[in-house]
């Protein structure tokens, strides 16, 4: 259903919504989503709230109502909103979120060997692979190679290095924007599988445990070096969203999209990384319909070349249902 528009053009859900939080939650009109994503394009978002805490948080569930559009955003590393930008309430974690505290590891005359990590969901996931292992905690070194947040993790079951987010979760803390209510959640419950969780698009990831192991201090920070090493060898910089694509059964997307000759295939600021060919550069200027473009392109060229129909890892926002079918399926 889309929003009475008042006089001034601000739609009136947004003048709704607005007076019913007040001053308790700090908040931004039309904000340029390029300000939230790590491809730094996309239109304005009508409305950024910012909750500090859980309570906070709460008291944004109780101001929305079920026909306002809403997308929770941490680090925003697998976003692409459009041009357009997006008619809704982005439900933006960051401080408050951030937490860190290891329990379970003992290191006195009878040591336990195995603990639990509780993160918050807005901790980035390279600095809580690097948190863990200054302390000699093991287990969460592949983080340090996914430019994301816990939250993001646990919603799309992030992953690299040979490891998912799955294979160390324990729990995570839910809360539904629908009613306020928080729900403790068994990793058995969340239905992972590669790219996917069941968390729903109006529910909030709170916070994570994760199962680690007591190790030596020099081991967990020599294999966070090594991921960091090979990331910056294999990886491009600047602005990109990591992975664009799943890899199929069996196979890599880059080297589909390699060996159907698309490094460096350019559509205006949108680029194919010549570095790694599962990325898609985004240079000063660029739009967000130019990275649409190229990934059209791409999945068009690698169906025509291979008979593989990729799939993408980035949500897309602000685009018409029937266009993100088209795209994702």
């Amino acid at each position: 259903m889309r929003a009475v528009v008042v006089d001034n053009g601000e739609p009136q859900w947004v003048r709704r919504f607005v007076a019913a939080i007040g001053e308790r939650v700090p908040y931004v009109r039309s904000m340029p989503a390029s300000n939230l994503c790590t491809w730094r394009v996309g239109g304005p978002v009508a409305v950024v709230v910012e909750p500090r805490s859980s309570d906070e948080l709460a008291f944004v569930a109780a101001a929305l109502t079920s026909d306002v559009a809403v997308l929770v955003v941490g680090r925003g590393s697998n976003l692409l909103v459009s041009d357009a930008g997006f008619d809704g309430v982005v439900v933006l974690l960051r401080s408050g979120f951030d937490e860190f505290e290891v329990s379970g590891i003992s290191r006195g005359e009878s040591p336990t060997h195995f603990g639990v990590v509780r993160a918050g969901s807005a901790l980035a996931l390279p600095k809580l692979a690097r948190r863990a292992a200054s302390i000699g905690v093991g287990g969460l070194e592949f983080f340090v190679g996914i430019p994301g947040s816990v939250g993001g993790a646990v919603r799309m079951n992030a992953g690299g290095h040979g490891r998912e987010t799955g294979d160390v979760l324990r729990t995570a803390t839910l809360m539904s924007l629908d009613d306020g209510q928080v729900r403790e959640v068994e990793v058995e419950d969340l239905a992972l599988t590669y790219r996917h969780s069941n968390v729903g698009e109006r529910e909030v990831v709170l916070a994570a445990s994760f199962a680690v192991a007591a190790e030596p201090v020099p081991e967990c920070l020599a294999r966070v070096d090594e991921i960091v090493r090979w990331r910056r060898e294999h990886q491009p910089g600047g602005a990109n969203a990591g992975s664009v694509f799943t890899n199929p059964p069996g196979d890599s997307a880059g080297r589909l999209i390699e060996s159907a000759g698309l490094k460096d295939f350019t559509v205006g600021g949108a680029v194919v990384s010549a570095k790694h060919a599962n990325f898609i550069q985004a240079e000063p200027g660029a739009l967000a319909s130019d990275i649409v473009a190229v990934i059209s392109h791409v999945r068009r060229r690698v169906f025509e070349a291979h008979g593989i129909r990729l799939q993408t890892e980035v949500r897309l926002i602000g685009y018409p249902h029937n266009y993100i079918e088209e795209l994702t399926t």
